[in-house]
């Protein structure tokens, strides 16, 4: 398994393979080597060998839970759920499967299953964080953020050294309308957890040469951040050689992944590394800037940077807040986002590129926006059901009753799960919104379907205090005016700056009252609507939040100031 993690899968495979000429029918060896192929990447064989290992010992709890593992990574979820449910009826003691019940049922859309599981685990094993950790995924998914935060805080309480724990908890931090300054000493307390276990990268530190740019993320696929990373890298200078270093997979047959990363110069798979291997990767490919695009999101690998394995380090794009993490020298953002004052909120030094700090790829199958027929006016949003919590919901509520007779469409896919649904409905009708007022959609057969929703949608209304941010983009794309609130850090002002670099800053309030005031004026235009459905793509197109080519020069015009920063600090023989 130490073989297996420093990324030498041949020799541990071997190893095993000593052990089974020896003993080939040993049910521990054959599970093992199940395990091994596993963190190879071989999925297929890997459940070959754990069902051979599982025939030779029908009732080992473990080797199933390995199964249902190996199944899960191979996005086989029921199958996996299956054998899991196997393992603790085989031991009902067994915590693993429990776990991993319980995050399992959770992305299955079966929260409430999934909760079940995770308090079973706790029950079994109190002093275990990862039970705690995997109750509060479901409890997130059930739409139950405040629970979930208190879940992964008591997670992080059992283990403070574990940086894996935190970073979970900052995530779901982000959702809450938590104080700046106790945000930013969560997510300090996540980089005192990181600590280095070998002297930073060094290389030539020559100010105008060119340079290599690492770009670590497990998104460059079908997703918004590839999407947005897309322009960085398609333009970028000739003196610039850049690098991914691969987090995560690409889901099978995924067509934009394979665009993207025929981009790069190089594409390095770290999947399967730990965290040395990682670093190590990097090394060897001698990058002088890394720039890293996930922060605390899903398939992040800060804990690999915590010894600074290139000279500079930046965030950018992913996470919208700060990472906390001593080895991340800068983080992109602008003046909007981030203005003067807010350099306190967060570890890093702050790259403004102004005008915005995203430049957004629109879809290529959208449809030409289109205007709801006669009816009531509907609002909408399509954010993340996590983002809707009581204060959304009551300035959303503001905003229902200054137009009577308005609608509310919502649409996401994390309402699947009737526990999540059934949550943001009961927070909605606390505010004052009445449920016959409501609809909801969980999920659309293709994008280009989801896109055509818009088509109902007169106004959208942007989350707080989490703003949209893919969602905001794809409203504006189908004419779809978005109001939006100003808020006090960056995650509650994302949406302040893409309006201002399209061009319709009168779409942003200052308080809850503007907010009202907006939308309702907005409503009340027909006409007016029709008319900024017929030109808001075209002032998309000619605008800053659509210059690629700009923004890459921006963007890489930072990144050399950035390593020429670093290379004033070294002393040259």
């Amino acid at each position: 398994m130490a073989l297996q993690a420093a990324g030498q899968h041949g020799k541990a495979v071997e190893l095993v393979r000593v052990h089974l000429r020896m003993r080939p029918k040993d049910p521990l060896n054959v599970c093992l080597m199940g395990v091994l192929l596993r963190g190879a990447g071989a999925l297929g064989e890997s459940e070959q060998w754990l069902r051979r290992a599982i025939a030779l010992d029908p009732g080992n709890a473990a080797f199933c839970y390995h199964l249902g593992v190996t199944l899960m990574m191979a996005q086989r979820r029921q199958d996996a759920i299956v054998q899991w449910e196997r393992a603790t009826r085989l031991q009902p003691s067994f915590p693993a499967g429990w776990i991993a019940l319980a995050g399992g049922y959770a992305e299955a859309n079966d929260s409430e299953r999934g909760i079940e599981a995770g308090r079973v685990a706790v029950q079994l094993v109190p002093g275990e964080p990862g039970a705690r950790a995997c109750l509060a995924l479901a409890l997130a998914r059930a739409g139950r953020t405040e629970d979930a935060c208190d879940a992964y805080r008591a997670a992080v309480d059992q283990a403070p050294s574990d940086p894996r724990l935190h970073s979970d908890f900052l995530l779901t931090m982000n959702y809450l309308a938590r104080p700046t300054d106790a945000v930013l000493e969560a997510h300090r307390a996540f980089g005192r957890a990181c600590r280095p276990h070998r002297p930073a990268a060094w290389t030539d530190p020559k100010p105008d040469r060119a340079i290599r740019i690492g770009v670590m993320s497990g998104d460059l696929h079908d997703h918004p951040v590839g999407f947005f990373a897309e322009s960085l890298v398609a333009d970028r200078p000739g003196d610039v050689e850049v690098i991914a270093f691969t987090t995560i997979a690409p889901p099978e047959g995924d067509v934009a992944a394979a665009r993207i990363r025929a981009l790069f110069d190089q594409v390095v798979d770290v999947s399967s590394l730990d965290d040395a291997a990682v670093d190590a990767a990097m090394r060897a490919a001698r990058i002088d800037v890394l720039v890293e695009l996930s922060g605390h999101t899903a398939g992040n690998r800060l804990t690999a940077l915590a010894s600074k394995p290139a000279p500079v380090i930046v965030s950018a794009i992913g996470y919208p807040n700060t990472t906390g993490l001593k080895a991340v020298d800068w983080r992109v953002v602008d003046s909007i986002t981030d203005p003067p004052g807010a350099d306190g909120l967060c570890t890093e030094r702050l790259v403004r590129l102004d005008p915005c700090f995203l430049c957004y790829s629109p879809p290529e199958m959208a449809a030409e926006p289109a205007m709801p027929g006669d009816g009531p006016v509907t609002f909408g949003s399509f954010n993340n059901a996590a983002k809707v919590g009581a204060e959304c919901a009551e300035l959303w509520a503001g905003v229902l009753r200054s137009v009577p007779g308005s609608r509310l469409l919502l649409k996401t896919q994390t309402l699947e799960d009737p526990s999540a649904r059934g949550a943001l409905l009961r927070r909605l009708t606390a505010a004052g919104i009445a449920e016959d007022r409501v609809e909801v959609i969980a999920r659309s057969p293709s994008r280009a379907e989801h896109l055509s929703l818009y088509a109902r949608v007169h106004l959208a209304l942007d989350s707080v205090p989490y703003n949209g941010t893919t969602t905001t983009c794809e409203a504006l794309w189908m004419g779809v005016p978005v109001v939006a609130l100003r808020g006090d850090r960056h995650a509650a002002r994302v949406s302040a700056s893409l309006l201002s670099a399209v061009g319709r800053p009168e779409w942003i309030a200052d308080d809850a009252d503007g907010f009202v005031r907006i939308a309702a004026s907005l409503a009340a235009d027909r006409p007016g609507l029709a008319a900024i459905r017929s030109t808001l793509r075209e002032e998309m197109r000619t605008s800053a939040l659509l210059d690629s080519k700009a923004y890459a020069r921006r963007f890489h015009a930072a990144m050399r100031e950035c390593w020429r920063t670093w290379c004033a600090t070294q002393k040259v023989p």
